[in-house]
């Protein structure tokens, strides 16, 4: 089986933070990929942007590098990687003032008809002035589209006036609010398991599912993030986007097509509807954790205070909530979700747990009936697995087993499973927001983050150390197993 690529129309991509680790990770070979399908027509440019001082050809080096190292051996075809080295170019700005933006006017002057997508790979905090200099130079064109990167803000405030910044210059029907785990195959096979099959969204409800596991876990510290998380931390940087926008696609109602506004006006439903957490209830449905000396598969590990060289710190690397959503499919039905750094493994995943059955026919010499679960893993090894009890074969009696119906996407398909940047980079040229976050859902997002934010700071709740390469603090363990319930921790 094979997919159908659909090319684009031309365009030019300037990427601002062109020399930044994102762009030579994940930008640049997801670009190349395209290429690589057939899905890049001429005569479209990919053009790099920061303060660097590079020349076209110096920047052509770095691209070539970022694929050389970021691509597996077979990917990596010499003629294909000159073709596309001869696309890309190069331009030094600085975003706080007006040097280099003549020299890109110049250059996007060339291609004026094209669509122009500008990808803001760099911090938050220069979001505004290169918004500014792009429309105070006359590079907004009736094609032109914005891409932005998290953090959108630190809290409901800060993310209204990043907002309102960009909002004065763009559109926002050309604003791309870029999550990257919408970009995941398996995110989107969610909607079709509910929505293009008559089995499961009859039973999407309270009445027969028992509770939502969600777990994003990763198994690295701090890398070279330190500055930036240790003034975050897990809830402002996993909970508040990509976990609630998980949360969203999990429970929201069928929207009335698939268009982009009808997708994202349902999955708003789901955020407005979401129970309060405040410093009334915050320590009993809340954990916050930190990961201390331990080890992982590359051997022993520091604490996370030592990877901050010694500094004192609060800062949660891991959190786990119990969260509701308040509405008439959801009622009483928990959603357990969980992140953290330095955690037993990498894996992130949605476990659906139906109801037991009403009522055992079978003996107790048949074994234990375990609930019927839907595991949706979205890494590694995207797939879906659905477990059901069936009898145990051969003579004997009757003999009851848990098994499971599992398809991993790599071995279902014979097709190499894209990036989430590649179809979300490509979603922007084809203009087509329905993976990419409203202004009015990152807000509402923060209007639940916010007041546990707040309840942490007030109840003086601290966090809990865990050791590095478990799955955080007991306290975790606790949340959901005095309910009666346990985490799905295999990897």
């Amino acid at each position: 089986m094979s997919s159908q690529i659909i090319p684009v129309e031309p365009f030019d991509y300037v990427v601002f933070g062109g020399t930044g680790d994102l762009a030579e990770r994940k930008l640049l070979p997801a670009l190349y990929h395209r290429q690589l399908e057939g899905q890049i027509t001429e005569p479209t440019r990919i053009i790099g942007a920061s303060r660097a001082a590079l020349s076209h050809e110096d920047y052509r080096k770095f691209a070539v590098d970022a694929l050389k190292e970021h691509l597996k051996a077979d990917e990596y075809k010499e003629e294909e990687v000159a073709k596309f080295a001869a696309r890309v170019f190069y331009v030094s700005v600085d975003a706080k003032s007006d040097q280099g933006w003549d020299a890109l006017k110049k250059i996007l002057e060339e291609g004026k008809e094209r669509i122009r997508a500008f990808y803001l790979a760099v911090g938050p905090a220069i979001f505004g002035d290169i918004s500014e200099r792009i429309r105070d130079h006359k590079l907004i064109t009736k094609n032109t589209r914005i891409v932005v990167e998290k953090p959108i803000g630190r809290d409901l405030a800060s993310a209204t006036e990043l907002n309102d910044t960009i909002g004065k210059v763009f559109r926002e029907e050309q604003i791309f609010r870029i999550d990257h785990y919408l970009g995941k195959e398996t995110v989107q096979n969610l909607m079709a398991l509910r929505f293009a099959n008559a089995l499961y969204e009859p039973l999407w409800n309270s009445a027969h599912i028992d509770h939502v596991q969600i777990t994003v876990s990763e198994a690295v510290g701090l890398e070279n993030r330190a500055g930036y998380y240790d003034k975050a931390g897990a809830l402002r940087d996993m909970v508040q986007n990509h976990i609630l926008q998980l949360v969203c696609f999990v429970a929201m109602e069928a929207p009335t097509s698939m268009d982009a506004e009808a997708v994202r006006d349902e999955k708003l439903k789901v955020l407005r509807a979401l129970k309060p957490i405040t410093s009334a209830n915050v320590e009993q449905v809340t954990v916050r954790g930190q990961y201390r000396a331990g080890a992982s598969a590359g051997g022993p590990v520091k604490g996370y205070l030592e990877e901050l060289e010694g500094g004192i710190s609060n800062t949660e690397t891991f959190v786990a909530i119990k969260a509701e959503v308040s509405n008439w499919r959801w009622a009483g039905v928990p959603f357990y979700i969980r992140t953290g750094k330095r955690l037993a493994g990498r894996m992130s995943e949605i476990v659906i747990t139906f109801k037991q059955i009403p009522h055992s026919i079978f003996d107790n010499n048949a074994g234990r009936i375990s609930a019927n679960q839907l595991v949706i893993r979205l890494q590694p090894n995207e797939g879906v697995k659905q477990s059901l009890m069936i009898k145990d074969p051969g003579p004997g009696g009757m003999r009851l087993r848990n098994v499971s119906l599992d398809m991993s996407f790599a071995e279902a398909f014979a097709v190499r499973n894209a990036d989430a940047y590649e179809r979300l980079l490509f979603d922007v040229i084809r203009n087509n927001q329905t993976l990419f976050v409203r202004r009015d859902e990152v807000e509402a997002a923060w209007k639940w983050v916010d007041p546990i934010l707040k309840a942490w700071e007030e109840t003086g709740q601290q966090v809990q150390g865990y050791t590095a390469g478990t799955w955080g603090p007991s306290q975790s363990i606790a949340l959901i197993e005095r309910d009666g319930r346990t985490w799905n921790d295999a990897i």
